[in-house]
């Protein structure tokens, strides 16, 4: 949503967070506790070689390199190299980064925040609680236009980073919120002595030559062509093995795979119909893991038409699919996604599929759209070219859709053009769109996709007994009246019809098998590598 993670949300979205090979690394099946655990130092040196070039295939030119605003996919796997997180959640334990702790109070009221000592940024500058507390307040200033502050803002009041010293930060909320540190993984310092004054951080040039923390620093972008990043020496986790890693921007998925199969890219998301080919050539490494994603077919409210702000225009379309024909349809097989009924993924606190859920009656369908007054009824589509998913999902349910009386019109347009017009939240060129979002463990994460006024509410959907649920399961410290209120929500977004959730999606890709270290660099949803210093060349 975690971000969403468009494709990502592709979020998030956005975000944004997330599970990892064949489940075992998520992002937070459960809650995070405080038990830890330190980056791995296993890479065995005998079977590494440092130096050499890792080529990563990409479908498009990252939208911003600045981790606060990053909700794309290729921009939040270029993000993961460039910038350190403060800590990561795997299978509910804290794998820390930046920093060294993260202790709660006994009210829970306060969490005191440790950076390891001597930390740097890529330009020497040190990185100290001043970057931490600038980054959260960048967040909050509702002119910066960060999708992240609604998670900081709990009752109405904002959540206040204060400094208590060079490496200790206190983070004090205004009532307890059991979805802080979900909230808090997500958020990656970015450097104050660059950005400080800057009255528009999104837009600003100096994204343009990023100065992060991470493996990799920046070395050279060419638009439509590559980012090359390149070693870090003065990494906090060690000196990299490899020199440096290149982002090939490669948008025609064809040319893409020619290019892996040849050896110009050494690791590549796979279409499900493409993993046969590849891994015929006995070159690459395939890896299949549930990512906690969802695919879904996105309403546009807000569109000039009018129509889909119709619930019963929204539940007609919904009546009209089959969602395992469109499984099939899109994925080849069930073994590359499992039906979804909820908009919370599998690895969400307190998900259920137990809610209402529009299947397969094209009858039913045409009678909700005659009771909405909608006859001869014409819907635009766009899709992102030469994205298999959605040009399949697409002529899928353009034959659906025109069953029950529908026209759908597809508009296929560049993979840069599709995210902008995704995420233009003033977009009314469009009704329909095929995406995708990765939110997290824990359900908080996806009241920037369905609260009003949301700046990633991409279906436009309003509904006050959602912002109050919403509010509820935020504040709530009884885990069975905070699952309550998260279980209802899910029944009403479904029943509203806000979008049609096709399937929990696997993702796939494959990995030079001439590189190593990919345990050790912990394989991870949307941004591939969790931590890149950790890969060699064998």
């Amino acid at each position: 949503m975690r971000k969403s993670i468009p494709a990502l949300l592709t979020l998030i979205i956005l975000a944004v967070i997330i599970s990892a090979c064949s489940g075992n690394n998520n992002g937070g099946n459960t809650a995070g506790n405080n038990s830890e655990a330190s980056p791995s130092n296993t890479a065995a040196a005998d079977q590494a070689k440092d130096g050499g070039n890792l080529i990563l295939g990409v479908q498009a030119d990252p939208v911003v390199l600045n981790p606060i605003y990053a909700g794309d996919r290729v921009s939040l796997t270029i993000d993961q190299a460039l910038y350190a997180p403060l800590f990561q959640v795997n299978n509910g334990k804290k794998t820390f980064y930046l920093a060294d702790s993260l202790e709660p109070s006994a009210d829970n009221l306060t969490y005191t925040l440790k950076l390891k000592s001597g930390l740097t940024w890529h330009d020497g500058q040190p990185l100290t609680a001043d970057d931490v507390v600038f980054t959260f307040d960048t967040i909050l200033d509702e002119k910066q236009n960060s999708f992240f502050r609604e998670n900081l803002i709990l009752g109405g009041k904002p959540i206040k980073a204060v400094k208590v010293d060079d490496t200790t930060v206190e983070f004090q909320l205004p009532q307890v919120n059991p979805a802080f540190e979900a909230t808090l993984v997500q958020l990656t310092p970015i450097p104050k002595h660059i950005f400080e004054g800057e009255a528009n951080i999104e837009k600003s040039t100096k994204n343009n030559a990023p100065v992060g923390s991470g493996a990799f620093k920046f070395k050279e972008y060419k638009t439509g062509e590559y980012v090359t990043l390149e070693r870090f020496d003065n990494y906090f986790g060690g000196k990299p093995h490899l020199d440096s890693i290149t982002y090939r921007i490669a948008k025609d998925a064809n040319a893409a795979n020619l290019a892996l199969q040849n050896g110009e890219i050494n690791v590549k998301y796979l279409d499900p119909q493409d993993v046969s080919t590849i891994e015929s050539t006995g070159n690459f490494d395939i890896q299949a893991y549930s990512e906690g994603r969802l695919a879904y077919l996105l309403f546009n409210e807000d569109s000039d038409t009018g129509a889909l702000k119709k619930k019963e225009v929204r539940q007609a379309i919904s009546y009209a699919l089959n969602r395992e024909e469109l499984i099939q349809t899109v994925y080849g097989s069930s073994e590359y996604a499992d039906p979804a009924k909820s908009f919370v993924t599998p690895d969400g606190l307190f998900q259920t599929n137990d809610v209402p859920s529009y299947d397969n009656d094209v009858n039913k369908a045409k009678e909700l759209l005659a009771s909405a007054g909608e006859s001869n009824l014409k819907l635009r589509f766009i899709v992102s070219s030469g994205n298999k998913a959605q040009e399949a999902a697409s002529l899928y349910i353009q034959q659906k859709l025109k069953a029950v009386g529908i026209t759908v019109e597809l508009q296929s347009m560049d993979a840069s053009a599709y995210g902008q017009k995704f995420v233009d939240l003033k977009s009314k060129d469009y009704e329909l769109s095929y995406a995708g979002y990765i939110m997290g463990y824990d359900p908080d994460a996806y009241r920037i996709l369905y609260t009003t006024g949301s700046n990633s509410n991409y279906a436009r959907y309003s509904n006050p007994e959602v912002d109050k649920l919403f509010d509820q399961g935020a504040g709530e410290a009884d885990a069975t009246k905070r699952g309550e209120a998260y279980q209802q929500l899910q029944k009403t977004i479904a029943d509203d019809a806000v979008i049609y959730p096709v399937g929990y999606t696997k993702t796939i890709v494959a990995i030079d098998k001439r590189f190593g270290g990919l345990n050790e660099a912990v394989l991870k949803p949307v941004v591939i590598f969790e931590d890149p210093s950790k890969l060699y060349m064998k």
